[in-house]
């Protein structure tokens, strides 16, 4: 969803500063990077680190890598000892997010994997406290199908571009990555299992907490 730019300047300024590790990240993956939007950014990853510090995770395993923003923010949630699993398909961008895993202290705790998350996953020897989604739109039922059992009971799953940009109203798209997150949340709607929650920040997230 487009933000009227001096409401966001305006949540920003009232927001906790934004880290400067991240802010150096974000700053040069716009210079380095195609897509660069793909980035979480200040506002999100500022809530995506309340979030998991109020949870406390022991692990948290993040699809979709992309420079590695999201990764650090959540990271800071984690219990002592804990771990966070990224995985990322492509490999361009590892070596620029390992860069500040190591800037921001957390070299030894995020662990990347590059390949696919469908066939990487089920050999996690791990069950998970927290989940974040936000690779491959068309996949996002896959990647929920191979999480969720692997999601402690009580867990939380974190699902962003819920929205994909008001796109979810057209629903006879046939547009693969919308056809994808419509997909998706008519399957999180009938799941059983689970509570759900939509937040309009950014381009939306959905919080799923595992019964």
């Amino acid at each position: 969803m487009t933000m009227n730019k001096w409401i966001e300047k305006y949540l920003q300024d009232y927001s906790s500063p934004e880290d400067p590790v991240l802010e150096d990240l974000y700053r040069q993956t716009h210079i380095k990077f195609v897509n660069p939007n793909m980035s979480t950014g200040h506002l999100q990853g500022k809530l995506l680190e309340f979030l998991s510090v109020m949870i406390n995770p022991s692990n948290i395993l993040e699809i979709g890598t992309f420079t590695g923003y999201s990764a650090i923010c959540l990271a800071k949630g984690l219990k002592p000892g804990g771990r966070l699993y990224t995985i990322d398909i492509n490999d361009e961008q590892r070596e620029f997010s390992n860069s500040y895993f190591r800037k921001a202290g957390f070299e030894k705790t995020i662990i990347q994997f590059t390949g696919r998350a469908q066939d990487l996953v089920p050999g996690i020897d791990q069950m998970f406290d927290l989940v974040y989604i936000d690779g491959d739109k068309r996949e996002y039922t896959e990647y929920y199908n191979i999480i969720i059992p692997k999601t402690n009971p009580g867990g939380f799953i974190i699902a962003d571009n819920i929205l994909w940009g008001e796109k979810v109203l057209e629903k006879n798209s046939k547009d693969p990555q919308t056809r994808g997150i419509i997909e998706f949340n008519e399957m999180i709607r009938q799941q059983k299992n689970i509570e759900r929650v939509i937040l309009p920040v950014r381009d939306g997230l959905m919080l799923i907490r595992k019964i």
